[in-house]
């Protein structure tokens, strides 16, 4: 297991986003983001860069139990009527 011993440390990384997100706490999260930028993983230094770029929204959603969901599942469902109704949504062949 010492061969792999990244995996549990990014299994710890992500249990810690889990907790904060849902814990109210929305001043941990900088802490969370400063721990996680020593690894040097692509992926995860491209999610470290899009949270940072809008991180008063990620705290606001940390701290309100608001959310669009409902708009958004509305539009997402408009949107395959509409390429139903247009035929894009069909397979060539």
């Amino acid at each position: 297991m010492k061969e792999y011993s990244i995996l549990g440390e990014l299994y710890t990384l992500i249990k810690e986003f889990h907790k904060i997100i849902f814990s109210n706490k929305a001043e941990e999260i900088e802490i969370w983001i400063s721990g996680a930028k020593k690894y040097d993983i692509p992926e995860l230094q491209s999610f470290l860069k899009g949270t940072c770029k809008d991180i008063e929204a990620v705290k606001n959603s940390i701290i309100y139990q608001y959310n669009n969901g409902l708009a958004e599942g509305s539009v997402n469902k408009l949107k395959v009527i509409k390429r139903i109704m247009y035929g894009r949504n069909s397979f060539d062949y």
